[in-house]
């Protein structure tokens, strides 16, 4: 059996693969246990090599992992399993972090071995991120928990096509939040406030919603800022009313749910 403080091999370190790598080194991994696998130079995994980490090592090396993480871009997975498939022991957990492509279909490219499905979002780079997690076997799971529950709030879930809807939602989330953040800016901006200082009110606004406690229901948070008779309830009754908000947000996730599943097959 594959010790849990065995090696993890990173494979890719595009965007997701150096916000992990970056949420790994802050949050107190040994850099020594980490393998990266990158065929481009990256700052991010130069880094980690400067700290102990092993950058595209002989591919002897690849048999000591117990976890391999699979960062790669979905349209060019298969290429890649086909490389590797034989490189790592039997009993090494295949941990995949890309959107829309099936455990089953990524168990059989790697020659059997279990599997974890993972979403999470970029904020893992800083601690502060949220990942879902999908795995039908234990060990699996529990070799995905090792990983990511240091760097973010992470979600188990019971059914492998919930990872398509938890993509939808947190994985696609973040642009979410940012186009919000851009139109608050710029209506303020027609209001008569400069662009920066608008950019900046609407930044320090959604800064504000997202420390609020988490322990405290949503509906309890608005009503705190929504005073009766005041501005803000006249502003979440200007959406209400055409149920803009709600429309636009359930429009954004079920396109990017059908673009999961599309990606699937």
């Amino acid at each position: 059996m594959i010790a849990p403080d065995a090696p993890v091999v990173l494979v890719g370190c595009g965007r997701l693969g150096s916000a992990i790598v970056e949420g790994w080194l802050a949050t107190g991994f040994d850099p020594r246990r980490l393998i990266i696998l990158s065929p481009s130079s990256k700052p991010v995994a130069e880094a980690a090599a400067l700290r102990g980490a092993r950058l595209n090592p002989d591919r002897s090396v690849l048999t000591e992992a117990g976890s391999v993480v699979l960062a790669v871009k979905p349209a060019m997975w298969r290429s890649v399993a086909e490389g590797l498939s034989d490189a790592f022991d039997p009993g090494a957990v295949i941990v995949s972090v890309m959107a829309g492509v099936r455990d089953e279909a990524i168990s059989e490219a790697f020659l059997g071995r279990s599997v974890a499905r993972v979403m999470p979002t970029t904020g893992v780079a800083t601690g502060q991120g949220v990942a879902a997690i999908y795995a039908a076997n234990r060990n699996a799971r529990e070799a995905a928990h090792r990983l990511f529950d240091p760097l973010a709030d992470t979600v188990d879930l019971d059914q492998e096509a919930l990872i398509d809807v938890a993509t939808a939602v947190a994985g696609s989330g973040p642009a979410y939040v940012h186009a919000f953040t851009r139109a608050l800016a710029e209506a303020g901006e027609a209001q008569g406030l400069d662009a920066e200082s608008a950019l900046r009110l609407a930044r320090g606004a959604v800064r504000s919603a997202a420390s609020a406690d988490p322990a405290t229901s949503l509906s309890d948070l608005i009503a705190r800022v929504a005073s009766p008779g005041g501005t803000t309830e006249a502003g979440l009754k200007a959406l209400a009313d055409g149920r803009a908000l709600d429309a636009s947000v359930e429009a954004a996730v079920a396109a990017a749910l059908e673009r999961a599943r599309e990606l699937a097959g």
